[in-house]
Order: C-alpha cells, then structure tokens, then sequence
C-alpha cells in the first residue's frame, strides 16, 4: 500500500481528533465521515477494533507505513524500556518529524517533501531519507542553498512550538536533536499500550 496522500480531514473525522495540527475543516464537521456521519449509531467497537484505531492513529499520525511501523516496534520491544514508550520517542526521531518539530515544515508531510527534495541536512551532510533516525547531538539544519525559499520562511515565522528536546538556532536555520523525548513530552493523543497489546496477541 502507497502512502496516504488522500483528504487530511476526512482522516482526522474518522478518528475524532485533528491528528494533522489545526484543520477549520474538521472543527466544522467533527463527526465521523460518509453519508450518515452526524446521526448514524455505532455499535460498541470491540477490543481488537480499539486497538487497531490507536495503531492506525499512530501510523496517519506519523506518516509511517505498516512495514515501517511494524520494524519499529520489533526495535521498540528489543529495546530495554518501555516498550510503548520506545515505540513513540523512536518514531519523534525521524528526520521528517524533527524538522516538523523545528518549525521548518507546518506539516510532517511538508517535512517528508523537504527532507525528500534535499533541503535538509544531518550533520553538514544532505540527507534526503524522511525515516533517518536521529542519534543524540545530531545537527539538522537547512541546506544553505535552501534557507530562502518561501516555504520555510513562512514555516519557521509562523512556529511557535518550543520542546526541551530540542534547540533551536533561527540566525543558522539549525537545530539539535539533544535526545529523544520522555513520554510527557510527547504531546500526541496516543495510547501506545493499546499498540502494544495489539502486536502482542
């Protein structure tokens, strides 16, 4: 299966949450998608359904693949903490996710493009693979061919979002990724242990 590229909004409607940042569009039809969205009864989902919605949430969330995803849960229950956790502070250390969180790209989807088109860097080297994860002090920056181009300025003067995870040069258009964040600092709307106990039946 490709990657979602479909409508944002209709995603979000289905899971009841604006999972893709702010969308007028959902605030103005906050009810599930189709013909009987507003009014239609739905029975009580059964436990495998809560737990499939929750991956799945996570998956539209981050813009991840179910290969990928699943990978990163093999990594996430090989790791010695806890499990759900993991799972969570290994997907924020994506690239793509680190230059959302900069403020370099409004979207993680932005982001993905950005980071695909090689107008980012890791450590003074172009890296043009979204899914790179991010090791401790590692510098993501603008390439400096790409620091005026209009999306990012528009990006970075309409950010306002400050995590302690990170830093943040605005003179460089550079950033460090000082460590991956604690659950608390993750401010996504995800019950990672319902994930966990899906893949763990």
């Amino acid at each position: 299966m490709a990657r979602y590229t479909g409508p944002k909004t209709k995603i979000a409607r289905k899971f009841g949450e604006a999972i893709f940042g702010d969308d007028k569009n959902f605030e103005k039809r906050n009810y599930p998608p189709g013909q009987h969205g507003v009014g239609k009864r739905r029975g009580k989902k059964s436990e495998y359904a809560i737990q499939l919605m929750e991956k799945q949430k996570a998956k539209y969330t981050y813009g991840i693949l179910e290969r990928q995803f699943s990978n990163l849960f093999k990594s996430a229950s090989a790791s010695k903490g806890i499990t759900g956790e993991v799972l969570l502070q290994l997907c924020e250390s994506r690239l793509d996710n680190v230059v959302y969180r900069l403020g370099v790209a409004n979207s993680r989807r932005g982001a993905r493009q950005l980071v695909s088109h090689r107008h980012i860097t890791v450590n003074g080297e172009i890296v043009n693979i979204p899914s790179y994860r991010l090791k401790e002090g590692d510098v993501v920056a603008v390439r400096e061919k790409s620091k005026s181009l209009e999306a990012i300025e528009n990006a970075l003067a309409s950010n306002s979002s400050v995590y302690e995870w990170l830093s943040w040069n605005a003179d460089q258009k550079s950033g460090i990724f000082i460590k991956a964040p604690e659950r608390l600092q993750i401010p996504e709307n995800i019950k990672e242990q319902l994930i966990v106990e899906l893949y763990s039946k």
